[in-house]
């Protein structure tokens, strides 16, 4: 200890000792790097504590496959004929299988003329995270910091989940969800940036990945709750509204705050209790004399003013990956709502997505440890639009769902996986892009940008209904546009996370992360 203290002491003299009392600041990025370890157990923990809340925010999206589902029907007298729409049909022939509770579309009757109203409540929630990813973002960034806003988002989740229960009818239901979308935006975002500002430069990849998986476990989870409750939507909602609580009461007490936030807020002590707390998990024991560096209360307040419109090199990245997140949000959450326009029974053709999504995170996984993040972004958008092209070749049109066509099922498939890879890939991209003051901010806007593109699918899955090479066509210009846009981006693997727009301005400028032609302020 004493042979560190003396080595810090003697690096001090350039890196900002303190007169007088022998402290050594350095940034956290530098601490964690050189003395609490890149990624040991405590970073293993904490990650997986963080990310288990990834499960209430996929289920919480995707809820609506089951509750706003077009149950099948069936003939009551000898005038039905099950080849007719039950649009021609008398009232009184036919009835739903399973009962008029089993989902809001048999419920409150959402068929024949009013069929687009089916498509409101779920539109409604994505622009609910729309507005609520922009409120969550600031609230991180700069109020509440990271953890309180998970847990704010958490109970607020359970709070509209249950409300959602109880609505009476199709309008307050869409309120509702507008609600819940509001809630749930919080998740994601700042879970992503918690666990990747605990971790090494090295390590941002994979960690990033680890809440793409439990997002994937809740999502695999769903036609598990739902089954059991097929008979009742409102019960589905009731029991998705509990798990979030009990996370926030027994589990999220036990997370530890971003020390990066906390340094950059100017309290250094607790951040330097974060640091102390993760080196002694990971059996080591930080220098007496070592303190996190904090910026000055003039620079606190100069750093406040910044905003990713403030540098053109800033406001140019951040709509590049707002457009990009445009269309993969609309082919993402449009391919996975869509599943009830394949020839498939539902619940198999969710939980087979949901299982597709494991070899996604796990392939992400072991491809960002190594390769380049745009390249890795920008094949697997391809892939995932050529996947949805060919949907369309195989399409077998209006075949029972008992003969469902395992081509087209196949490429579905292929295509959802890949687009969840470049779905991942974009949020670990967006996090190395901006720096620490305004990371959650452009995080929330890449989250709006993916939000609005999930907030017009629903529509289109509506529509293919009718048609459902409509919605295949729309998925795959979209994928491919997506990865075109990727090329204005620059490359960020194993560059630091900066703190400020300033010192990322000038580090890139010195030591440039992008193409020769990508230059910073042109």
């Amino acid at each position: 200890m004493e042979a560190e203290a003396e080595i810090l002491v003697g690096r001090g003299k350039g890196l900002g000792e303190r007169e007088g009392d022998g402290k050594v600041e350095l940034s956290v990025d530098e601490i964690i790097e050189e003395y609490v370890g890149s990624f040991g157990f405590s970073q293993l923990l904490h990650a997986f504590l963080v990310s288990l809340a990834w499960m209430f925010d996929s289920q919480n999206t995707l809820v609506t496959i089951f509750s706003d589902k077009q149950p099948s029907w069936r003939c009551l007298d000898s005038s039905c004929s099950s080849s007719k729409s039950f649009c021609e049909l008398n009232p009184e022939s036919w009835e739903w299988i399973g009962g008029k509770d089993s989902s809001t579309v048999a419920e409150w009757n959402l068929i024949c003329d009013h069929k687009f109203r089916a498509g409101i409540p779920a539109s409604l929630f994505f622009l609910g995270s729309l507005v609520g990813s922009a409120v969550h973002g600031r609230l991180a960034d700069l109020y509440l910091g990271r953890k309180k806003t998970v847990l704010f988002s958490c109970l607020l989740t359970s709070i509209t989940a249950y409300l959602t229960s109880l609505a009476p009818n199709l309008w307050v239901y869409a309120l509702l969800r507008f609600s819940n979308g509001f809630a749930r935006s919080g998740i994601g975002i700042c879970c992503l940036v918690l666990t990747t500002e605990a971790v090494g430069r090295k390590k941002r990849g994979q960690v990033g990945q680890y809440g793409f998986f439990f997002f994937t476990v809740g999502f695999l989870s769903l036609p598990l709750m739902a089954y059991p409750t097929r008979h009742s939507w409102r019960t589905l909602y009731k029991l998705i509204s509990l798990l979030p609580l009990v996370y926030s009461l027994l589990i999220l007490p036990f997370v530890s705050e971003s020390p990066r936030w906390l340094a950059l807020k100017g309290r250094s002590g607790e951040a330097m209790e974060v640091l102390n707390k993760y080196a002694k998990q990971n059996g080591k024991a930080l220098p007496v004399n070592l303190a996190v560096s904090t910026p000055s209360e003039k620079k606190q307040s100069e750093d406040l003013k910044e905003s990713l419109w403030s540098k053109p090199w800033a406001t140019k990245r951040v709509i590049n990956v707002m457009a990009a997140g445009f269309g993969i949000g609309f082919v993402y959450y449009g391919i996975q709502l869509n599943v009830e326009n394949l020839n498939f029974d539902l619940y198999f053709s969710v939980a087979l997505n949901a299982l597709m999504e494991i070899p996604a995170v796990f392939i992400g996984s072991v491809l960002l440890s190594f390769t380049d993040r745009r390249p890795l972004f920008s094949m697997s958008a391809y892939i995932a639009g050529i996947s949805s092209v060919l949907c369309i070749i195989f399409a077998s049109g209006k075949k029972s769902k008992s003969k469902g066509n395992w081509a087209q099922l196949t490429w579905e498939s292929i295509g959802f996986m890949a687009a969840s890879t470049a779905f991942d890939v974009m949020y670990i991209y967006c996090v190395e892009l901006f720096p620490t003051n305004l990371r959650n901010i452009a995080v929330s806007m890449l989250r709006q940008a993916l939000m609005l593109g999930a907030a017009i699918a629903p529509n289109l899955v509506v529509l293919g209904r009718l048609s459902p090479n409509i919605s295949f066509v729309v998925f795959g210009i979209l994928a491919i546009f997506s990865g075109l846009l990727s090329f204005w981006l620059p490359e960020t693997r194993n560059a630091p996370l900066y703190d400020t727009l300033e010192q990322q301005e000038k580090e890139e400028q010195l030591n440039p992360v992008s193409d020769p032609e990508i230059e910073l302020g042109k």
